[in-house]
């Protein structure tokens, strides 16, 4: 294991240095949770863009070679077109085979440079195979080839070398490591540590052991890892640092045990895994996920992971910014309107809980008179509040108060679609809106938005009563469920139509 270990934690709060098997008294999880660090590099979002990166290099050095060679002789024609693009896609083909795309093989030039040398040589081998049989081969200049192929194994050599460099650099780091928590003690978690431990590019970094039994079933320590606490413990951890998974070492056979542990986690932006690396139960190979060469089977993933972090938040950012220069104007007015006709600032700030509970300052336009103004939503706004400004009263029925909430896209804060964020204490039927639908914080799975599937149906406004809050979070967990770019464009697009639905926003 890399970088921070809970074990080197230990060492400082103890005194003594924690050996395996060691039994001491541990202090709880939230007195060991270090700094929050940024997120794992994702090496499925690394892979591809590698392969992008490579099969940009060969189509630009062929096209370079050929404008080098033969400008005047031979034009840039769509028979060279062809050829250099299906040169790109089969090298990158053939480097996939060849097991050339993963963290692994970029971390490891020597060995995986070979490879690339044989991948190639053997793609440029066979393109000029098929042009002999096929008897095209006047068609393309045989200098143009033979330096094309040189000048590109050149630059994907340099490409691989710089690669492995960056890669080893950033796993010293531990920036490919996925921070495990395992729950569940005894053999089972012994077995497993060590079966991970075992295996020394898997990615895992242990950050300890989590576990709800208290009568001596389960020690403080296992495999060198100390028991950090219980499950409750364990959501308290996440919610504080980064942890990326969670693997249960406890019996499948053990059913309601998982499902009481499960009610509390499945509510945290992780992935939860069940181990099977000692189950008797055998099941098809398909079955199973792997954590290097450890089966598990999956229960709960991230809603939004790889590549779909990567397009949600171009996504956010590209049409946020579009969205914030047409409607500067609409803000510029709204502005002027809010200072003219009251007095204090224009913009309201208010804390609300974003991506897993953490805590963010949301923009709005102040509606409410400053004396009055309530940071913590402690009372909600109810039809008639003399609280409200006429300006205001205005603009939060069209919903022209939430325009500034797009400086929070642009900063990372929201995205355009998701679950609405709340107030730190808003309430249904004056009861905080936690204690009123079970799971609720779920819906901080992903960042909070702009707008939202809930808002487009009809649940928006005043939350004067449990049943409006309780088909919000139904309609929130539908969002996080079925979430895609297309779903998001569907809901952007229905927005304006659910604005001029206006009776229950005061």
């Amino acid at each position: 294991m890399t970088a921070f270990d809970v074990r080197d934690i230990l060492k400082t709060v103890s005194g003594q240095p924690a050996e395996t098997g060691e039994r001491m008294a541990m202090p709880p999880a939230e007195n060991l949770v270090p700094p929050r660090d940024r997120g794992p590099l994702s090496p499925v979002v690394l892979a591809g863009c590698v392969r992008a990166a490579e099969f940009a290099i060969i189509a630009v050095t062929g096209i370079l070679v050929q404008r080098a060679l033969l400008r005047g002789i031979i034009p840039l024609h769509g028979g060279y077109l062809a050829a250099i693009f299906g040169l790109a896609a089969l090298n990158v083909a053939v480097l996939q085979v060849g097991g050339t795309y993963g963290v692994r093989a970029f971390r490891h030039f020597f060995a995986v440079g070979l490879r690339v040398v044989l991948g190639w040589s053997l793609v440029v081998l066979l393109a000029a195979t098929v042009l002999f049989f096929v008897k095209m081969g006047d068609h393309y200049s045989r200098l143009w080839l033979g330096v094309f192929w040189a000048v590109g194994l050149a630059l994907l050599l340099i490409e691989r070398l710089t690669l492995s460099i960056i890669v080893s650099d950033q796993m010293r780091r531990g920036r490919f490591d996925r921070r495990t928590a395992v729950v569940g003690g005894g053999e089972p978690a012994e077995a497993l540590i060590k079966a991970l431990e075992w295996q020394q590019d898997s990615g895992i970094r242990i950050v300890g052991v989590f576990d709800d039994r208290t009568n001596g079933r389960s020690g403080d320590v296992v495999a060198g890892y100390p028991r950090l606490g219980t499950v409750s413990d364990l959501v308290t951890y996440a919610r504080n640092t980064r942890l990326d998974l969670i693997v249960f070492t406890i019996p499948i056979s053990a059913e309601a045990r998982i499902l009481q542990m499960l009610s509390k986690l499945w509510v945290l932006p992780i992935d939860i895994r069940l181990s099977a690396h000692a189950s008797k139960l055998r099941l098809r190979p398909r079955s199973y996920s792997y954590l290097g060469s450890v089966p598990v089977l999956d229960l709960y993933d991230k809603p939004i992971a790889d590549w779909d972090v990567v397009v949600k938040t171009l996504f956010d950012r590209v049409v946020g910014g579009l969205m914030l220069l047409a409607f500067s104007p609409i803000m510029l007015a709204v502005a002027l309107a809010v200072k003219l006709t009251s007095r204090g600032p224009v913009f309201f700030r208010q804390k609300r809980y974003g991506f897993n509970n953490e805590l963010i300052e949301v923009y709005k336009f102040r509606s409410m008179y400053v004396e009055q103004s309530d940071a913590g939503a402690a009372k909600l706004v109810t039809k008639g509040d003399p609280r409200v400004t006429p300006v205001g009263r205005f603009i939060r029925k069209t919903s022209l108060d939430e325009l500034p909430q797009l400086f929070n896209v642009i900063k990372g804060d929201l995205s355009l679609v998701g679950p609405r964020p709340h107030a730190l204490q808003a309430k249904a039927a004056n009861t905080l809106y936690d204690q009123v639908v079970d799971g609720y914080f779920a819906r901080h799975k992903v960042k909070p938005g702009l707008t939202g599937w809930a808002q487009i149906n009809g649940w928006r406004g005043e939350t004067d009563t449990s049943e409006k809050i309780q088909r919000r979070v139904e309609h929130d967990l539908y969002y996080i469920e079925n979430w895609s770019v297309f779903f998001d464009l569907q809901i952007l697009a229905m927005t304006p139509f659910a604005l001029l639905k206006t009776e229950n926003a005061y």
